[in-house]
């Protein structure tokens, strides 16, 4: 017996030793494939920072040059006008249909509970807290910030509670994705706790899955794809939050505020730079620059990306001086580690400038308060004295707790104590159930922006039949380049897409295998593109065509021996494995958590840093095959280019059927493998994996794949194993 287990460790010793060296081998081999040195994850991010805050310069230099007040009204003129447009407008304006459903008696105050449609179907879940005396009485909306139980968070009850007690009514209402109007319920699981990669927290309700930041970007590629936005949605909401306020009698509709923290900040932003009917604002937690921004935290969720804005010069200073001169109280907290301090030092200068431009420097202030990011005491007292100011035409100093009795000094924990709400979650619902998508007949965002599309398919195929096939690759070409924002500079994209270029090639190391070589080349851009690598395979007998070979997740995947790559060059195949931007080598975000847990990838920051400035990652990464195909048509060939095959996967997919699209003679034949079926199925899609990226924004206002597809010639195009919206195998 012991001789036998002897036997059987020195066998178990022999395979585990035989593991690791396979392993071992494994993992050299990768290694002996790599390109890039000196951190190339960081390369991408870098490139587009310094693209970024080159337009940020452009636009303090234009703003340095306004000096009458005409100047300041063209500008409040411009980028208003802008803003609208890149939310894709506004709704028309449909019956409120609003009822009161509920109400509850507190200290000083009473709570309405109210439910009203801002869209048909939709229904906008809000508490209206009123004094105890008779109106009519100024209404303050408090948009509210990312709390998963939306209008139940203890510091905006507090803040509606103040306000009440001291004469004016507060209209707190849950945004999408949070609260009670979570807009992805899964009807088939309970959940205890959200879909997350870094904390447990429990969801407000069973069948909610998705944390609210999650919902807005899910809700956010459905819109982009449609050139609208999450914000759309959420500004809307607000509107109409004032629009029922204005019906009321007991509510005096010419003194209307707005005041919100963190995401509500957001919205408080976005609401009085848009709607004039706000009198006072309070934005709180939430402005900086963007430069301090994303050098800081980085960009924030879909609604806090506006496509553009940074290229046509909207930073967050302008969301301020759009509604100059009405009064503005700015909050912020010293310890913020979400937005930073010093860049609403910087954004308030601007303000202040800019208001005494216009003769009304008084009326734009700025609270700090040495607390972390939240609705703290300091900002609800701060935030209740300046609507008081100006709603009811007093200064007067507005206190919820009397000084004396606080610990001097207050520690955080301290004021989260004396923060807490009056009411439990379940206190304030105004649904049945808790959740507005279990009532009959509701429709979620995703569901009215299946709506959306299905009326724009109508109009752009009607559209596309009027246009012959160069019209078509130029709205596409305009598409995926955001040339419609007008900018006043090219995108970098540009040259490439055009084919007026000439890309520079080294080669960097050769590995020699059985029957080919590996040439290990870097596709070397100018100062506005990134270097890539890329693995070109050379058999020794060259007797077929190119091929082009775009792996989505690295160019290293089918090229060790056996793979893909050699099996094309072992079969006389020139095979360049390739990269583009932001995948493999240079993939960003190594050092960062996989926001939404993989569905929207680590480079989710840098997708919306491209899309503030008006761009895509489907545009770069379009014009990178451009870039290679180039290379590889032209290689042993001293006399024309050579048409190649095409082979993409995974996300590499759309651009490089973009491409294809745009210029069909470059490709003998193109092969894509899991490449989604159409955009159309994203849209309508409540959850989806990793389709931020290949997101361009308006682009199912012209075309969708299918269209593209024919562009190629469908007798070129073959596509295997297709997925849906979540990355899932269809027929």
């Amino acid at each position: 017996m012991k001789d036998h287990m002897l036997c059987n460790n020195t066998q178990l010793r022999s395979f585990v030793v035989m593991c690791i060296c396979l392993a071992t081998s494994a993992a050299v081999g990768e290694d002996e494939l790599n390109v890039l040195t000196d951190h190339p994850g960081k390369h991408l991010e870098l490139l587009l920072k310094r693209q970024f805050n080159e337009q940020l310069d452009r636009r303090l230099a234009a703003y340095s040059e306004l000096k009458s007040r005409a100047d300041c009204e063209r500008w409040q003129r411009e980028r208003r006008g802008f803003f609208l447009r890149q939310i894709g407008g506004l709704p028309e304006r449909t019956p409120l249909n609003a009822r009161v459903v509920g109400a509850l008696k507190g200290d000083g105050y009473r709570v309405e509970k109210i439910l009203f449609e801002s869209r048909p179907r939709h229904h906008v879940t809000a508490n209206l807290y009123l004094p105890e005396a008779a109106g009519p009485y100024p209404g303050v909306i408090v948009p509210c910030g990312h709390s998963h139980d939306g209008k139940a968070a203890s510091g905006y009850q507090r803040m509606s509670i103040l306000l009440a007690r001291h004469g004016m009514a507060a209209l707190c209402y849950d945004p999408i994705g949070q609260g009670e109007r979570y807009q992805s319920l899964d009807f088939e699981h309970d959940h205890e706790t959200f879909e997350s990669v870094s904390y447990r927290l429990e969801t407000p309700h069973p069948r909610v899955q998705f944390l609210c930041t999650t919902e807005h970007t899910l809700m956010g590629v459905s819109c982009i794809l449609l050139g609208t936005n999450t914000a759309q949605f959420r500004i809307w909401d607000g509107m109409r939050a004032i629009d029922y306020l204005q019906s009321r009698d007991d509510i005096l509709a010419d003194k209307i505020g707005c005041t919100g923290n963190s995401g509500g900040g957001t919205l408080t932003a976005y609401l009085m730079a848009l709607d004039d009917r706000i009198v006072a604002a309070a934005p709180a937690c939430y402005l900086t620059t963007f430069q301090r921004l994303i050098d800081t935290k980085g960009a924030q969720d879909a609604e806090q990306n506006i496509f553009g804005q940074i290229a046509v010069g909207m930073d967050e200073p302008d969301y301020v001086m759009m509604r100059a001169p009405k009064p503005t109280l700015i909050c912020a907290s010293t310890r913020d580690a979400t937005f930073d301090i010093g860049g609403t030092w910087d954004l308030f200068r601007q303000s202040k400038r800019f208001y005494a431009r216009l003769g009304f420097p008084e009326r734009v202030e700025l609270n700090e308060a040495d607390v972390p990011h939240g609705m703290y005491l300091q900002h609800r007292e701060a935030i209740a004295s300046w609507m008081h100011r100006w709603l009811l035409g007093q200064d007067k100093v507005i206190r919820e707790v009397d000084p004396q009795t606080l610990p001097d000094p207050i520690s955080d924990e301290e004021l989260r104590a004396i923060s807490e709400g009056d009411w439990t979650a379940k206190d304030l619902y105004c649904t049945p159930d808790g959740q507005v998508l279990l009532m009959q007949g509701e429709k979620s965002v995703f569901q009215i922006n299946a709506d959306i599309e299905q009326a724009l398919r109508a109009e752009r195929e009607a559209t596309w039949t009027t246009l012959n096939d160069e019209q078509r690759r130029e709205l596409i070409r305009k598409t995926i380049l955001g040339e419609e924002l007008q900018t006043p500079t090219n995108s970098p994209d540009e040259a490439a897409i055009a084919g007026d270029q000439h890309n520079k090639v080294k080669t960097i190391g050769t590995i020699q295998r059985d029957g080919y070589r590996i040439e290990k080349v870097v596709l070397v851009g100018n100062e506005h593109e990134l270097a890539l690598p890329g693995l070109l395979f050379v058999p020794e007998t060259i007797s077929k065509s190119p091929v082009l070979y775009l792996d989505g997740n690295d160019m290293k995947a089918e090229a060790q021996p056996g793979g893909r790559c050699e099996q094309l060059a072992k079969a006389g195949h020139v095979v360049l494995s390739a990269e583009l931007s932001g995948i493999g080598e240079t993939e960003t975000g190594h050092d960062k958590q996989d926001y939404g847990r993989g569905r929207f990838g680590r480079d989710v920051q840098e997708i919306y840093l491209a899309y503030l400035m008006g761009r895509s990652f489907v545009g770069m990464r379009s014009a990178d095959v451009f870039r290679w195909s180039d290379y590889l048509s032209r290689y042993g060939s001293h006399d024309r280019p050579r048409a190649i095959q095409l082979i993409a996967t995974d996300e590499a997919t759309i651009p490089a059927l973009h491409a294809a699209a745009l210029e069909p003679m470059r490709f003998e034949s193109v092969h894509l493998q899991r490449m989604v079926r159409s955009w159309a199925d994203v849209v309508a899609a409540p959850e989806s994996m990793n389709q931020l990226v290949n997101s361009v924004h308006g682009a199912l206002r012209h075309y969708d794949l299918p269209e593209l597809v024919e562009l190629v010639g469908r007798e070129r195009v073959t596509i295997e194993q297709p997925v849906d919206a979540s990355g899932r195998q269809i027929n």
